[in-house]
């Protein structure tokens, strides 16, 4: 977000909920359309977002 110089507030603007924010800031599940929206939004791919380690 900070890359591509957009705020929280520009997100809720965009579609994600305040409560899907705090999922993201807490590390919790969020859903398969929460990732494309915010993929979509910051003009990136799944794998800039997250990662998987075990």
């Amino acid at each position: 977000m900070q890359k591509r110089r957009i705020s929280q507030y520009a997100l809720i603007n965009q579609g994600i909920d305040k409560h899907t924010l705090d999922q993201l800031r807490k590390n919790q599940n969020v859903t398969v359309l929460t990732i494309e929206k915010l993929c979509d939004i910051l003009d990136c791919t799944p794998n800039d977002i997250f990662s998987f380690k075990k």
